[in-house]
């Protein structure tokens, strides 16, 4: 593709000469530039790209595009939004690749990456060639891709859908983040279904408000289904969610609600949580089908439905949304037991938010007559706000909260602390900044039949800490400690 036909969808352009290169590329990372490639400069929270722009030439670009007139002796195409313009050119230089493909975007404060993960497995079970794109990683055509951010940038996104055409993916299911849709990163994605999960305390540290939070999140449905006369567009809602109408008011397309109250599209009647898994009749319209859930927790219920409603959308049969759901299996790092032959449960979560703690730690309460302890921090430089109520709920619901370090990134761990321990006014809790003498003490104090719960970084690998990244699995940090204990019988 040349230059001229990149930049065709772009209304408004001053271009600084007249060549009309070959461009076989199109990057946002120097680093990543080779001979024939577009290189665009995007000026990021940290980095900004135009400062760039001549390793980008030494590197073999062809051209740049750009926010303002640099010194090369390549074609800049200058620009008032190069972000904006990067979505353009990257949907057109792949081929408008999302056209002719389901795509199913997810967003939510919490449910996100189990929704997707359950009706990715619907999808496949309904004999479909999918793709998943989230948080954990990117995975299509028995690729598995590391995800750096839970939505990837547009250039990225839009070369990953191309991919995905290419390999025969009929069905997409991915995680939209906030600051995906107030970035513009799925500009250019044309979304069959939107699905939201739920709204609660999050990301404050960008957002500012909870206000500017629900509008980010609204972006994804105000944009979707303007039109009737091409494929049907369907919006999935939380009915029990308090931003629901929120959500529907903004959206033109047709909706779908679901949730266990009378007035859901798609609602979970006759539901009963076990120990063991979660049951109840699903109903869609006139239709009715028993579940038998191997997961547990009335959240557990409603990422079940989201799927099921969001599968409906998409032709697939109550019998194949059963037969799905009832072999799933828990998601990594979401409720994920640790079983090292220990007479006490031990549970790994994500739970990173006061709603979604608040969650895990009240199906544990129910399903136990027993001590219930958690391990649980709060992020360096993100939102301060919610870190003294994830301490609050942590003493409510636990007979002890042990507070400890997450990815403290560039903040000090104890001020971090310090903040937790303000909402701690009542409760028993105990504060240990090193995050493995956490989880070692926990362990060594559980009995028989109590539950440990080790909350806030679920699947990751890591701890982030002053820029750099260390080894660090909960899971695994669980394993030893079980394993350190003399008096458990193996």
């Amino acid at each position: 593709m040349y230059l001229d036909e990149c930049m065709a969808g772009v209304l408004a352009y001053k271009k600084t000469k007249a060549d009309n290169p070959e461009i076989t590329a199109i990057e946002m990372d120097s680093r990543c530039v080779e001979p024939g490639a577009l290189f665009v400069a995007i000026r990021g929270f940290t980095v900004d790209g135009h400062n760039f722009v001549h390793d980008a030439v030494k590197r073999g670009a062809k051209a740049i595009v750009a926010e303002e007139y640099l010194n090369v002796n390549v074609p800049i195409v200058i620009v008032s939004d190069t972000k904006r313009v990067l979505a353009q050119i990257s949907n057109r230089f792949y081929g408008r690749p999302t056209h002719g493909l389901n795509i199913i975007g997810v967003t939510g404060t919490n449910g996100k990456t189990t929704t997707t993960h359950l009706l990715d497995n619907v999808l496949k079970t309904d004999e479909r060639k999918t793709g998943l794109i989230g948080t954990l990683y990117t995975k299509f055509a028995d690729q598995v891709i590391e995800a750096k951010n839970t939505t990837p940038e547009s250039l990225l996104l839009q070369r990953t859908f191309s991919d995905m055409k290419s390999a025969g993916v009929s069905d997409v299911t991915m995680e939209v983040s906030s600051h995906a849709l107030s970035l513009g990163r799925v500009w250019g994605t044309d979304f069959n279904i939107a699905v939201f999960t739920n709204l609660s305390t999050d990301h404050l540290d960008y957002h500012e408000t909870m206000s500017a939070y629900k509008q980010a999140k609204s972006l994804l449905f105000s944009q979707l289904g303007n039109t009737y006369d091409r494929e049907r567009k369907v919006a999935v809602i939380n009915y029990d969610d308090a931003s629901a109408n929120y959500m529907i008011e903004v959206c033109a397309a047709p909706v779908l609600t679901y949730g266990l109250q009378e007035g859901a599209d798609v609602r979970a009647k006759h539901l009963y949580a076990g120990p063991t898994g979660t049951y109840f009749t699903l109903v869609i319209g006139n239709q009715t089908v028993d579940l038998n859930l191997k997961m547990i927790g009335r959240f557990s219920v409603y990422n079940a439905l989201a799927a099921a409603a969001a599968a409906y959308a998409s032709g697939v049969t109550l019998t194949t949304i059963k037969k799905s759901l009832e072999s799933a299996t828990p998601i990594p790092g979401r409720f994920e037991p640790v079983e090292e032959g220990q007479n006490f449960a031990v549970v790994v979560d994500y739970a990173h938010t006061p709603d979604s703690l608040d969650n895990i730690l009240q199906t544990v309460r129910d399903l136990t007559d027993h001590n219930v302890y958690v391990v649980i921090g709060c992020g360096g430089d993100r939102d301060r706000s919610k870190r003294p109520e994830m301490a609050r709920i942590a003493v409510e619901y636990a007979d002890e909260a042990i507070f400890t370090s997450d990815n403290p990134r560039s903040e000090d761990p104890v001020k971090i602390l310090r903040d937790m321990e303000a909402g701690a006014t009542e409760g028993k809790y105990r504060t240990i900044v090193n995050r493995k003498e956490a989880i070692r003490y926990v362990i060594d104090k559980a009995d028989s039949k109590d539950v440990v719960v080790i909350a806030g970084k679920g699947h990751e690998p890591y701890q982030e800490v002053e820029g750099n990244f260390y080894d660090f699995d909960d899971r695994v940090e669980a394993k030893k400690a079980i394993e350190a204990r003399s008096d458990l019988a193996r």
